[in-house]
């Protein structure tokens, strides 16, 4: 172990001598590691691995007040400032969670988080990064939260004192990510059923269990969806109907998921900026950071609930893997606001930003 350790921080330091500006979540796949072991090479410096009950742990980080929580997939960062409060956990094998506030909005699903630690980031400018970074079984960085000018730290501190673990380097043997379960043919889908299901809808939160009932991943209940309920649009009308949202000040929910969170914004998006490839919302409550050449496909996607029809722009990779959603926002009891409606009808009745 000592020699796989030894190779791998040689190798590490050869890479950042010729990328020195390459991110952890990028040098790892590079020298063929995940970041969670790579993160856990700097444990005894500016890294502590943590042990125990992450339920609680995830309740104590209250006690920093005012940080930024952090989840992504491949192709976005989902950002968003705020207080971590109001988190219920539920009994079952499915192990999950909710964060319920204005700002820090999560769904959590707990067996994917294995692996955590606290991190300090060093930084020249805007002073030290205090935060927690959690993994799942492969490796993978499933959520992140980074202090602010705001944070208490020592509620930080308190934190890694109470759930200090072993100071080994993580060492991990399968990192391969599960397959993807192959499509059933649509021959041996009951469509009109399907269909039928669709559009007696009556909460958005039942579409998932309606798929799974039928067996459907998300891109081919799309393809088989009623008529009238899905419009394939352009690869990057994403950039038109949120410039329309922030013109118009009409607020949105943004959903970005890691394989164990996934986190909302609620509210209005401003500054709306270009940067190579990625599309970025760079408000000061709500940063997003979307790689645009990763969107293979995007939709404009009906749902029907007792409050209404519901309309979502979402965005898939080649894969068929969903990036991120968008919707108006709403509460239940609401309908969809009007405004919202217009921009996403509009859009789908454009033929010319049609995929």
């Amino acid at each position: 172990m000592e020699h796989q350790l030894s190779d791998l921080r040689q190798r590490l330091n050869q890479l950042l001598e010729t990328e020195p500006r390459l991110r952890a979540r990028d040098q790892a796949p590079r020298l063929g590691v995940s970041e969670a072991e790579l993160l856990s090479l700097k444990t005894g410096e500016d890294v502590i691995r943590l042990e125990g009950d992450l339920k609680a742990l995830l309740k104590d980080i209250k006690t920093m007040g005012f940080v930024m929580a952090l989840t992504r997939n491949d192709n976005v960062v989902h950002e968003r400032k705020g207080v971590y409060d109001n988190i219920t956990f539920y009994e079952g094998p499915h192990n999950m969670g909710v964060a319920v506030n204005e700002d820090i909005d999560l769904r959590l699903f707990m067996n994917e988080w294995v692996y955590a630690m606290a991190v300090i980031m060093r930084r020249e400018k805007g002073g030290d990064l205090h935060g927690f970074q959690f993994f799942n079984a492969r490796g993978e960085a499933v959520h992140k939260i980074y202090s602010t000018p705001k944070s208490e730290l020592s509620g930080w501190a308190a934190i890694v004192e109470a759930y200090r673990g072993t100071q080994e380097p993580i060492m991990i043997s399968d990192r391969s990510r599960p397959e993807r379960d192959a499509e059933i043919p649509d021959t041996e889908v009951d469509v009109a059923t399907f269909q039928e299901e669709w559009r007696d809808l009556k909460d958005t939160h039942h579409f998932f269990g309606m798929l799974r009932k039928h067996g459907l991943s998300r891109t081919q209940a799309l393809r088989l969806a009623p008529e009238g309920m899905v419009t394939p649009v352009d690869k990057l009308s994403v950039e038109k109907v949120l410039d329309r949202a922030a013109k118009e000040e009409v607020p949105i929910m943004c959903f970005v998921h890691s394989s164990g969170c996934i986190q909302i914004h609620t509210g209005r998006v401003k500054n709306l900026k270009w940067m190579g490839k990625w599309y970025n919302v760079l408000d000061p409550a709500f940063n997003l950071h979307l790689d645009t050449e990763a969107i293979d496909s995007a939709y404009v996607v009906r749902k029907p609930t007792t409050d209404g029809i519901v309309t979502s722009l979402e965005l898939f990779d080649v894969n068929g893997e969903m990036i991120t959603y968008f919707f108006g926002a709403r509460k239940p009891g609401k309908p969809e606001l009007k405004a919202w409606t217009s921009i996403l009808e509009e859009l789908a009745a454009d033929t010319s930003v049609h995929a």
